[in-house]
């Protein structure tokens, strides 16, 4: 038990100048254009992501469609929808853009 507590309070004389000279560094800041950004950047790439896999699918379904209306409207409101997202997603980084602008 005794050299438990030697070991211990020797351990912790060896490493209490580094707990009391250590640096935390500058002040964190947040900076919300900036992390408005980020977000938008994220959900950008993920619309424009998952736009070009429906693309793709709807391309599938055209030609698996064999003739059948209803697989070919299908595959039409597909097309559109992926087309709608990725508009909206470009959208989005024009308007974080405007927004930049218009607060600085």
């Amino acid at each position: 038990m005794k050299k438990n507590i030697l070991s211990l309070t020797l351990l912790s004389l060896i490493l209490l100048p580094a707990v009391v000279f250590a640096d935390d560094g500058p002040p964190a800041t947040v900076d919300i254009i900036a992390t408005l950004d980020n977000i938008v950047d994220w959900v950008f790439s993920i619309l424009v992501i998952f736009a070009a896999i429906m693309l793709v699918w709807s391309g599938f379904q055209f030609v698996t469609a064999g003739g059948d209306s209803t697989k070919v409207s299908a595959a039409r409101e597909k097309v559109m929808y992926a087309l709608i997202g990725i508009v909206i997603a470009f959208a989005s980084r024009g308007l974080v853009a405007l927004v930049q602008t218009l607060v600085k």
